[in-house]
């Protein structure tokens, strides 16, 4: 991805005595409590929708924080604040190449990663089809095999599921598996996808390791030549790319989760050290990985205080 080109890095000891803290959040909802004077700081969060859960199940608030989350595709996320819809405290996306467009923000810290997965429904007759079938790509391309996707113009799990596909055709030798496979009545909104597993309307799905570990769905892993979370595959990845609506162009690399922060109160400080600061501690039982390399800063980090 381009933002690590054209970024400078600031030191995570640094950066962290600056913005010190801890935090929480839900989808369109509020979690903290109340201080002994009274009313809370809201903290706004605008976040990519595979963050969701974890958001809303794994923060704690910290005492004297009140936290807002709202979740939707990480593309529409970033549309919606470079329109002025949304004037968030903090940005969580799952590309950080959209923080560069069609947003250009000053500077953002990588905090997490996640592999590209196939999901699959044991309880239908096509989920177990999945499991039965020769190979991944064979079982998605049986007719008895209900496939749900998100939508590449909204979020990066959308464009991701079509970067894996154009490497697996390479990969498998299949040059038609992308034109074979891929339908537009597949497309749900991503905090909606695994929802169609419980309703029995969709037997398998491209999502994020994440997501299925989140919500207990078996899953099938993908070589990582093709599941986007390998760096010693990055320059592989990069060979695909994707072009949104508005004309930016996006490429693949290995998946990366980075956030924001867009004000400067004390509370916006707090909860954005415990989203990247303390990543691991809510996200690795998500499903989530958390290399050793996070929180990685971009761009004129602000200075210490």
């Amino acid at each position: 991805m381009n933002p690590d080109a054209a970024a400078g890095r600031s030191s995570r000891r640094a950066f962290l005595a600056a913005v010190g803290g801890v935090a929480a959040g839900g989808l369109t909802a509020t979690a903290g409590c109340l201080g002994r004077a009274g009313a809370t700081p809201t903290v706004s969060i605008l976040a990519a929708g595979s963050l969701q859960r974890a958001l809303t199940t794994e923060f704690d608030a910290p005492d004297g924080t009140r936290i807002e989350v709202e979740a939707h595709g990480s593309a529409r996320v970033a549309r919606m604040v470079d329109d002025d819809q949304r004037d968030p405290d903090i940005v969580a996306l799952a590309d950080p190449a959209l923080f560069d467009a069609p947003l250009s923000v000053p500077w953002y810290a990588t905090f997490a990663n996640n592999a590209l997965v196939v999901a699959y429904n044991p309880q239908t007759e096509g989920g177990t089809r999945v499991t039965e079938a020769a190979s991944w790509p064979d079982a998605l391309l049986d007719d008895a095999v209900s496939l749900g996707r998100t939508d590449p113009d909204l979020d990066p799990l959308g464009y991701r599921t079509r970067f894996a596909l154009a490497l697996a055709a390479d990969h498998y030798d299949r040059p038609a598996l992308t034109a074979d496979l891929l339908r537009r009545d597949q497309i749900y909104p991503e905090t909606q996808l695994l929802a169609q597993f419980d309703a029995g309307g969709v037997d398998a799905a491209f999502v994020y390791r994440s997501m299925a570990v989140e919500r207990d769905y078996p899953y099938l892993e993908l070589p990582a030549a093709i599941n986007l979370s390998d760096p010693d595959h990055a320059s592989a990845y990069a060979t695909v790319s994707y072009t949104l609506p508005d004309g930016v162009t996006v490429r693949g690399g290995p998946i990366r989760y980075a956030a924001t922060r867009r004000t400067d109160t004390a509370a916006a400080k707090s909860v954005f050290e415990a989203l990247v600061g303390t990543a691991g501690d809510f996200l690795e039982p998500s499903g989530f990985t958390v290399r050793a390399s996070h929180p990685h800063y971009f761009g004129d980090v602000p200075p210490t205080a």
